[in-house]
C-alpha cells in the first residue's frame, strides 16, 4: 500500500475511544533473505486509537515463525474495540492479549495517544530523559560469500553490520565480509539454522572474523548445548526469548537477549523485560522486524542504553513513512512527535 494513511484516524464517539485497523504493504529494496526464506515486501498492521481529537498509532509485523498471520492479528486487534472504547489501560492490555504482534500494535498506539493527549513525550511518560541518537546495525541479508561481500562494501557508511547466516558455507561468508569491510564491526544472526555438531567450529570462524555477537545459532527449545560449551563469541537469544516469563529458562545459556516489541507484545512489557534481563546479568540487543519507522520509533526508548541496536528496517524498504526516522552516519535519531510518541 505505501505511505498513504487515509482512514486511520479511528475517531471516537460519545467520549469513547475509537479503534481503526489497517493492513499495509511496503516494498523492500531488492529482496530480504534469511535462513527461513526470502521476501519482497513488509506486510504490517497498523492500529489507530482516537478520542476524536488526538490519534495514537502502533505498527506490528505478524510473524509466521510464532504462529501469527495477518488475518489473525487483525481479528485479535479488532476484538479489543469494546475494551478500548471503555478506556482499556496498557496494564489491563497485558492480561487481555498474549505477547505478540497484535498486543504490540495496541500497546504502542496507547502510548502514542497518551503522549499526544498529555502534551508530553512518551520517553518522559516512561520515566526516561530526552532521547538521543543511537548507532544501529545495517543488515546484510543472506547470500553467497561474493554477494554478501559486495553488499558489505556498498554499506561502508555503516560502522556496524549484521550478517544473516544459515550454517552451510558460513565460514566463507564471514571471511569474505571481513575482507570486504575490514573496519566494520560485525554481528551475525543464524536464525536457528546452525547444527549442533557444527556449533563450535562456526563460533571459531565467527571469532576469527572479529564477530562480536552471534544471534540464535540453535533452534529455540533445542539450545541446551549452549550451556555446556565455551562461548568464545557472546551468544544472543532471539527466538528463544519473548518476554519476562521466558528469561529464567535461558539465562544460563545466553549472554544477551534480543528484545523486539513484536515479541514482547509492546513497549510496556519490553521495558519490564529489559529491566529483568539486566538483573539476570544479560546484555541487551534491541531489534525489530522489517517494517517502517512507525514500528521502530517506540523501540528507540529501549535502545538508549542497549549494548547493540538493530533498528534498520526502514533502510531496507524502497520507501518509508513521511515523516520517518532520520538515519545518518550509522545513527538513528529519535522520532518527531508527528511520527510517534
Amino acid at each position: 500500500m505505501g505511505a498513504a494513511e487515509d482512514g486511520l484516524n479511528g475517531e471516537g464517539a460519545n467520549g469513547r475511544l475509537g479503534l481503526a485497523v489497517r493492513v499495509e504493504r511496503w516494498p523492500i529494496t531488492g529482496v530480504f533473505t534469511i535462513s527461513r526464506g526470502s521476501k519482497h515486501e513488509a506486510v504490517v498492521v497498523v492500529a489507530a486509537i482516537s478520542d476524536g481529537l488526538h490519534t495514537g498509532r502502533g505498527e506490528c509485523v505478524p510473524y509466521g515463525r510464532y504462529g501469527e498471520n495477518v488475518e489473525g492479528v487483525v481479528a485479535s486487534i479488532e476484538a479489543c474495540a469494546g475494551a478500548i472504547a471503555h478506556g482499556l489501560s496498557r496494564v489491563e492490555l497485558l492480561s487481555l492479549l498474549p505477547a505478540g504482534a497484535a498486543r504490540n500494535a495496541l500497546d504502542c498506539a496507547l502510548w502514542d495517544l497518551e503522549a499526544k493527549r498529555s502534551g508530553r513525550r512518551a520517553a518522559a511518560l516512561a520515566g526516561l530523559g530526552p532521547l538521543h541518537p543511537v548507532p544501529t546495525a545495517f543488515t546484510i541479508s543472506l547470500g553467497s560469500p561474493e554477494v554478501m561481500a559486495a553488499r558489505a562494501r556498498e554499506a561502508s557508511a555503516h560502522p556496524l553490520l549484521k550478517l544473516k547466516l544459515d550454517g552451510d558455507g558460513d565460514e566463507a561468508r564471514l571471511a569474505a565480509v571481513r575482507h570486504a569491510a575490514p573496519q566494520a564491526r560485525l554481528i551475525a544472526d543464524a536464525n536457528e539454522a546452525w547444527q549442533p555438531n557444527d556449533l563450535e567450529s562456526l563460533l571459531a570462524a565467527a571469532a576469527a572474523s572479529g564477530v562480536e555477537l552471534v544471534e540464535q545459532p540453535l533452534p529455540a527449545g533445542s539450545d541446551e548445548l549452549l550451556e555446556h560449551i565455551e562461548r568464545i563469541v557472546p551468544i544472543c537469544a532471539d527466538e528463544s526469548v519473548h518476554d519476562r516469563a521466558s528469561l529464567p529458562a535461558i539465562a544460563s545459556r545466553y549472554d544477551a537477549v534480543n528484545i523486539k516489541l513484536d515479541k514482547t507484545g509492546g513497549l510496556t512489557e519490553a521495558l519490564l523485560t529489559v529491566a529483568q534481563a539486566r538483573a539476570l546479568g544479560l546484555k541487551i540487543m534491541v531489534g525489530s522486524m522489517v517494517a517502517t519507522s512507525l514500528a521502530m520509533a517506540p523501540a528507540l526508548l529501549l535502545a538508549q542504553d542497549a549494548d547493540w541496536v538493530d533498528l534498520d528496517g526502514p533502510l531496507l524498504l524502497a520507501r518509508d513513512r513521511v515523516p520517518g526516522l532520520t538515519y545518518a552516519a550509522g545513527l538513528v535519531s529519535p522520532p518527531l512527535p508527528e511520527l510517534w510518541g
